[in-house]
């Protein structure tokens, strides 16, 4: 994965961003293993639905589940699947093609 160290990408309360598979980190933000597990898990996503697909589908969750009980981006079925599976190293060599689907429901 290409990091990226800068001021400006992400804004201030974000410490990483992931761009088309590419990290854009904050100069002081601390990029961990988990961090780059977790953005690599996203990036994942993103080749199987063509990049511009996962940001439509992304955005479109987000927007749902703002009107939802909860943290709508921690809601968000493709952010559910990175942070649960981010602490498991091999997670991505047996990743199943669109696993993000079953974190739709719960």
């Amino acid at each position: 994965m290409i990091i990226i160290r800068n001021r400006l990408i992400p804004p201030k309360r974000f410490d990483a961003i992931n761009l088309f598979g590419v990290l854009f980190c904050r100069d002081s933000s601390r990029v961990t293993l988990r961090v780059i597990r977790h953005e690599s898990i996203h990036t994942a996503q993103m080749r199987e639905m063509l990049f511009v697909g996962f940001y439509v589908w992304y955005l479109a969750e987000w927007i749902v589940r703002i009107f939802m009980r909860g943290n709508a981006y921690h809601n968000i079925s493709m952010e559910r699947e990175a942070y649960e599976n981010m602490y498991d190293d091999d997670y991505l060599s047996h990743r199943r093609p669109y696993a993000w689907v079953r974190y739709l429901k719960k």
